[in-house]
C-alpha cells in the first residue's frame, strides 16, 4: 500500500509494502515447486499446507545469471533467500584481493535469515555460481504477516530462534575444542 506524504510528493511506503515487485516475478507454474522447496527448509518445519501457502505468497522471486552479486558483505539485510535452482556462493573479500569461499549453497538451501530479525550489516558477501533461481523472503513482508497473522509469524519466529540457538551450540562446542587444542600445544610447547 502506497500514499503520497503532505510534506512532498514523494511516495511513501507502509510495511508490507513489496518493495522489489518490479525486479520480482512469480510464474504460474511455480506453486508445487516453490511449496516443495518451503516443505524442506527447516525454518517451514511442522507447518500445514495452509500455513506454506501465506508464505508462499510472500516469496519473491529472481533470477541471477553466472557471476551476479545477489548482495554485498555491509549492506543493510533485508531478508533470508532460499535457492530454487542453480547455486550460489557465500564468501568474504581477502586483503590480498581474493574471495574466501565460506559456503556453495545448492537447491532447497537457505542462506541471510538473520535479516529477518534485524537490518545489521551483512556479514558475507552472496554471489550466483551458475544460472540461478532464488526466492526471497524479506523483513517488511515478515513484519507484514506477523500484524496479520501472529500465530504463523511467531511460528516462523520461533523456528528461526530455535534454529539459531542450535547453531550457537555448535559453535560453542568448536570454540571449546579450539581452547583445548590450544591448551595442549601450549603445553607441548613449554
Amino acid at each position: 500500500m502506497m500514499e503520497t506524504n503532505n510534506n512532498n510528493s514523494w511516495p511513501k511506503f507502509k510495511i508490507g509494502d513489496a518493495l522489489w515487485t518490479n525486479v520480482f516475478r512469480k510464474t504460474s507454474g511455480e506453486t508445487e515447486t516453490t511449496l516443495a522447496i518451503l516443505r524442506r527448509i527447516p525454518l517451514f518445519r511442522g507447518m500445514r499446507k495452509a500455513e506454506l501457502l501465506e508464505f508462499q505468497k510472500l516469496m519473491h522471486r529472481r533470477e541471477y545469471q553466472e557471476d551476479e552479486t545477489v548482495f554485498y558483505e555491509g549492506e543493510p539485510g533485508v531478508g533470508m533467500y532460499i535457492v530454487q535452482e542453480g547455486s550460489v556462493l557465500i564468501y568474504k573479500d581477502k586483503s590480498d584481493g581474493d574471495r574466501e569461499v565460506l559456503a556453495e549453497l545448492n537447491r532447497g538451501e537457505f542462506f541471510g535469515e538473520l535479516a529477518l530479525l534485524d537490518e545489521t550489516p551483512r556479514s558475507a558477501s552472496a554471489i550466483a555460481k551458475e544460472d540461478s533461481k532464488v526466492l526471497g523472503l524479506f523483513r517488511p513482508d515478515l513484519l507484514e504477516l506477523i500484524d496479520r497473522k501472529p500465530r504463523l509469524g511467531n511460528k516462523l519466529l520461533f523456528q528461526l530462534a530455535e534454529m539459531i540457538g542450535e547453531r550457537l551450540k555448535h559453535t560453542n562446542g568448536e570454540l571449546q575444542a579450539l581452547w583445548a587444542q590450544l591448551d595442549e600445544s601450549a603445553k607441548v610447547i613449554t
